[in-house]
């Protein structure tokens, strides 16, 4: 048949007797132009032989879905109870025309007028008239209305005086009438607030105005006939949502059905109150950062997490130095605008994923979201260092703050956030017993040491050095030009009995608080050059060894002294040496013995580095008095490139200074292809970082540098 509608499947003449081809498209056509659902059925099976879209839609379900199948497998058990009486009388030739009511696909209560006819072959010749047989049934037809619309109408009408004087109880609130879920009425109020006329309303399923965040406890309190109060969200017609309290109340019908009497208030400005008050209570009012309880309340279900996954993390706790002088010389007023600025630093300089809080005063904590690893932390605490020390103008005139940040890690110093700020805090105060303008991260010592929990780290760390519970990891440094091993740098650990593997920071601010880090940085010294030699005698290639010096080591011991019987006990030629000093060194104009040192050790042949250049206050004068050979540009320049502006732009300048200078630059930080493009682009001479090789125990650079000469650099 041409132009048949695409919600009608005509039956085939195999599968329902007795209808031709031009009587299944006369009744295809009526399907589709009845305003009902229609369906029909074979005898005695019950199997739908063909329906229209509204039927299948009524029975939740499609077209296609139901056609061959049995009535009882199309709709619900409770379904077929209420209508097989009829069905089964159809079945037997009895046309059947009833009311009922019948659960809507929205939960609402829909009122349908049904109509069974069954359909009858003609009479044989054997039939007789007396036989009381029309013809045998082969199939039913069912017509179904749905006359919700008229029932509400009707119902309407009747209720009208009942509901006027319900009205104006409560005229300025919602006020809305429905029976089973179907809105019967509503009042001015309604209109007003949901933004719906009270015509549109009417018979459509009052549970349509409810947010789907609320709609099945909603659905559940009202078959309930609950009368108590409650609050949901509602949906108006614009889509914005209102808070309403609701009060439902019931209403018998003398036909024994209960109505019910929904009022709604709106109570958005109480919720937004409520919303403005906890904000309050949980954020800084100055900075509108989170607060301290915000703080450990969001922590703890945070770890909760990370446990379960599996995840590390870290909590930074930081106090602005100095801040007491900005409040006491230009006033609180100024001081507020500090904090303020420090704040949107803060949380500009973080992932959208971290947490940024504000304790009280000049402390600020940051958690974030997960680390991957300690030099990852490190990274974050050198960017933090420079973000806060940036100027800031205050009272027409520049001024500059540093930071002392104390860090904890997660779970390696707690597994709770109060002991991780606890912590946290207690190496930021260490940070100011060191200096301040630095970071330290949590160690045990740090946790309120009495003096002789001191003197017991003191003799564990010295007998570290006799049982030889320290070892060295050593770097690879890369030449980017040619991808061949142009050096290392030797870092030291200590291999705790009890806490695992520690860093330098765990333990070497204690060694050097205790005058333990002159014995610390001599094994150092002999145990670079050993190994170094050794790698040599063996074939690997010769390159040289960076081992750090700190200032206070140029203070406490006769270095050059050191470094010449190092040489000499283990036959290590001094142009495979390097010492790694901070820029610092180079500031202390008043101890020229120091100056003196680096001349030695340069005419010695030993190299000098300045390591994490550009993070101190080193000028050009002294990058041309003193003898450097290489800069060290500081791995928080290099975590954010090529992605930041600012430090593609500062790289630039370090690598341009170097090359004007004759001095070789070397990266450090090193980590994705990405940064090694740019780096190779800039001029950059070498570098360093987990994206070549992590630190490695002695004992693996062999095998590492045999794979090594195999594979390009970030292969």
């Amino acid at each position: 048949m041409q132009n048949r509608p695409a919600d009608w499947q005509a039956p085939s003449s195999e599968s329902s007797p007795g209808l031709t081809p031009a009587q299944a498209s006369l009744l295809q056509a009526l399907g589709t132009a009845t305003p009902g659902q229609i369906a029909y059925f074979s005898a005695p099976d019950l199997r739908c032989l063909f329906a229209n879209q509204r039927y299948a839609q009524a029975c939740g379900h499609t077209l296609q879905s139901i056609l061959g199948q049995p009535l009882q497998d199309i709709v619900s058990p409770s379904t077929w109870q209420t209508h097989s009486t009829q069905v089964l009388a159809c079945l037997a030739g009895q046309a059947q025309h009833y009311t009922c009511t019948a659960e809507g696909l929205r939960g609402d209560t829909r009122h349908l007028e049904v109509h069974l006819v069954p359909h009858c072959e003609q009479p044989t010749a054997a039939d007789t008239p007396a036989s009381g047989v029309a013809g045998s049934v082969v199939g039913l037809v069912a017509l179904i209305l749905d006359t919700t619309h008229r029932w509400a109408a009707e119902n309407a009408a009747q209720d009208h005086a009942q509901r006027l004087r319900k009205f104006n109880d409560a005229s300025q609130e919602l006020i809305i009438f429905h029976q089973g879920g179907v809105i019967l009425d509503a009042n001015q109020a309604t209109e007003r607030i949901t933004g719906y006329s009270i015509e549109s309303l009417r018979g459509r399923s009052i549970f349509d105005l409810v947010h789907p965040q609320d709609r099945v406890r909603v659905i559940g309190l009202s078959r309930q006939l609950y009368e108590e109060p409650y609050e949901a969200m509602v949906l108006r017609r614009d889509g914005r949502c209102i808070d309403l309290e609701i009060t439902g109340k019931n209403l018998p019908q003398p036909d024994g059905s209960v109505q019910r009497i929904v009022v709604g208030r709106d109570i958005s400005s109480r919720k937004q109150a409520q919303a403005q008050t906890v904000f309050m209570t949980q954020h800084d009012l100055l900075t509108g950062l989170p607060n301290r309880q915000h703080l450990l309340h969001y922590a703890e279900k945070m770890l909760q997490q990370l446990a379960s996954q599996k995840i590390s993390t870290a909590l930074f706790f930081i106090n602005l130095d100095h801040f007491k002088t900005i409040n006491d010389s230009l006033g609180h007023f100024m001081g507020d605008e500090v904090l303020q600025t420090m704040a949107q630093r803060l949380k500009a300089s973080m992932r959208p994923e971290d947490f940024v809080a504000r304790l009280s005063g000049d402390e600020f904590v940051i958690l974030l979201s997960s680390v991957q690893d300690e030099n990852q932390v490190k990274a974050v605490a050198e960017k933090l260092l420079l973000t806060i020390a940036a100027p800031h103008t205050l009272a027409g005139m520049p001024i500059s703050l540093s930071p002392s940040i104390g860090i904890s890690l997660y779970p390696n110093h707690g597994l709770r956030a109060e002991e991780l700020l606890r912590h946290a805090n207690q190496a930021m105060t260490a940070a100011k017993e060191y200096g301040r303008a630095n970071y330290q991260i949590y160690a045990p010592f740090m946790t309120g040491s009495t003096p002789y929990e001191e003197l017991l780290l003191e003799r564990e760390l010295r007998e570290a050095l006799e049982n030889h519970q320290l070892q060295l990891h050593y770097q690879p440094q890369i030449c980017l030009k040619t991808g061949a091993l142009a050096g290392f740098e030797a870092l030291v650990r200590w291999h705790h009995p009890q806490r695992g593997i520690l860093g330098p920071l765990q333990f070497i601010p204690f060694a050097e608080k205790r005058g333990l880090i002159a014995s610390i940085g001599r094994w150092v010294l002999f145990e670079a050059c050993r190994q170094l030699k050794a790698w040599h005698d063996a074939g690997l290639p010769k390159v040289p060894v960076a081992v750090n010096l700190s200032p206070l080591e140029l203070r406490q011991r006769d270095v050059l002294a050191d470094i010449q019987k190092a040489l000499a006990t283990t036959g290590l030629a001094a142009q495979y040496l390097e010492v790694e000093i901070t820029e610092s060194v180079l500031m202390q104009q008043s101890n020229p013995a120091q100056h003196n040192i680096l001349r030695a050790l340069q005419a010695l042949g030993v190299g000098i580095s300045i390591d994490d250049f550009g993070t101190g206050y080193s000028s050009l004068a002294y990058l041309k008095r003193y003898p450097i050979d290489k800069l060290k540009i500081d791995r928080s320049f290099i975590t954010d490139t090529p992605h930041s502006v600012d430090d593609v732009a500062i790289v630039t300048a370090i690598i341009q200074m170097g090359r004007s200078l004759q001095l070789k630059v070397l990266a450090e930080g090193v980590e994705t292809a990405e940064q090694q493009a740019l780096l190779t682009h800039l001029g950059c001479d070498l570098v360093q970082g987990f994206g070549l090789s992590r630190p490695l125990p002695a004992h693996q650079v062999p095998s590492w540098w045999h794979r090594w000469g195999t594979q390009p650099l970030f292969a």
